[in-house]
């Protein structure tokens, strides 16, 4: 039997902020940290190596990230983020720090919500689109209200209609019957298009590890960042699981989505606005061999 597994809980709600350590670094927090960040890399690196990128090219990229964090550090506590610093604290060398500040301008946040993501989800949370049955439904194409043109227009006036309709189309969530528009999924998951992939990987894998390096490293009250764990499962049973958990995670979405409209649109004045993310994932895979089976269920969170 496990327990459920994961570095913060919902117990306790942190306020959003940049916060001082809560211990000072050691070498036995550097060599858990170091061994820890391996097991997280492994995924990296099979998306890279799939990806054609070889391990050179990581390395120096990653100098710029080492960089930029280390900036964001020594600003965070008041300090000038000179040449030196930044060489210090990250172990980049001065001449590699120089040549990367005369290409500044590279984000490495987690970007927004695109706004044909937005769209998507207005479309298959609001209940104006969405028929007795709560499925979303076919809309005209065209209309000052319950049409695709009038959802377009509620959350953005800088693009036309058409250019968003054009690109679900291109990601094929969507298709074209006649004058009216027809969702295919009830999911966004452009398959069709692995730069929206890539960054839907990166912006919600960032802000996971974000919640439970927060976690780890800070005083603040934690983020909820927790997991249910089994094996000695059957593939059967795996499957009937990950089926479980689609139908939990489509209740959970459908609340939340409805919770953070409402309070985007209150908030919308807001002076010092802040930005947030909630999400839920499922893996399984065979268990290795040396892996004997310990268990056969495991706690809810």
């Amino acid at each position: 039997m496990h327990t459920p597994s994961g570095t913060g809980t919902d117990k306790a709600e942190p306020q959003p902020l940049r916060s001082p350590m809560a211990v000072a670094p050691s070498d036995e927090h550097a060599d858990v940290a170091l061994r820890a960040s391996l097991i997280v890399m492994a995924p990296i690196a099979r998306w890279l190596i799939r990806s054609g990128v070889q391990y050179g090219a990581f390395a120096s990229a990653l100098k710029s990230v080492f960089v930029q964090v280390a900036r964001e550090e020594i600003q965070s506590s008041g300090r000038k983020a000179t040449d030196s610093a930044l060489s210090v604290l990250s172990g980049v060398h001065r001449k590699d720090i120089r040549q990367l500040s005369q290409h500044k301008g590279r984000d490495f946040k987690p970007k927004s919500v695109s706004l044909v993501s937005q769209v998507f989800t207005r479309w298959v949370t609001d209940p104006r689109y969405r028929d007795e049955q709560g499925r979303p439904r076919k809309l005209p194409r065209l209309g000052a209200q319950d049409s695709f043109e009038a959802l377009s227009r509620e959350l953005s006036t800088d693009v036309h209609p058409r250019t968003v309709l054009e690109e679900l189309v291109r990601l094929r969530l969507v298709r074209l019957d006649g004058d009216e528009v027809e969702l295919l999924t009830e999911a966004f998951v452009p398959a069709e298009d692995h730069a929206e992939l890539a960054a839907l990987l990166s912006a919600n894998g960032a802000d996971h590890l974000a919640a439970a390096v927060h976690n780890l490293t800070t005083n603040h009250p934690r983020f909820l960042e927790q997991a249910v764990f089994a094996d000695g499962l059957s593939e059967r049973s795996a499957l009937e699981l990950s089926r479980l958990a689609r139908e939990l995670w489509a209740e959970v979405f459908q609340k939340m989505v409805t919770q953070a409209s409402a309070r985007c649109a209150a908030d919308r004045d807001e002076p010092r606005p802040h930005r947030m993310r909630f999400g839920v994932y499922y893996y399984s895979e065979p268990e290795r061999r040396e892996d004997g089976p310990s268990a056969r269920a495991a706690d809810q969170a």
